[in-house]
């Protein structure tokens, strides 16, 4: 099983090991984020813009319905993103993930 393995990696340049939750949402993003967003959700990738630090309103409205929350200026203007309502479930984790990546 991946996950164990999975728990006990450190980010790079991060002292503190990933949460459960985040170590889920690690596996989500790198499952079905990373052909368009960068590997490391810092920078931008191919297609997707960079999507570290992303809020839980943001994440749920483009991953579940590939619509914007109300008054959100997109980075990007291209509509190609899919929609991936069987996320459902992992969307807290993917949002801890994403959010483990800000300083604080």
């Amino acid at each position: 099983m991946l996950l164990p393995l999975l728990s006990c990696q450190k980010k790079a340049g991060n002292e503190r090991p990933l949460t459960a939750l985040e170590t889920r949402g690690k596996g989500v993003y790198l499952s079905n984020c990373i052909q368009c967003h960068n590997p490391d959700p810092n920078l931008d990738g191919s297609i997707g813009p960079a999507v570290a630090g992303s809020s839980l309103e943001l994440i749920e409205h483009r991953v579940l319905t590939r619509d914007y929350p109300a008054g959100h200026k997109p980075k990007r203007t291209s509509e190609v993103m899919p929609d991936f309502p069987q996320l459902k479930d992992d969307v807290p984790g993917l949002h801890a993930y994403l959010n483990s990546f800000v300083k604080n």
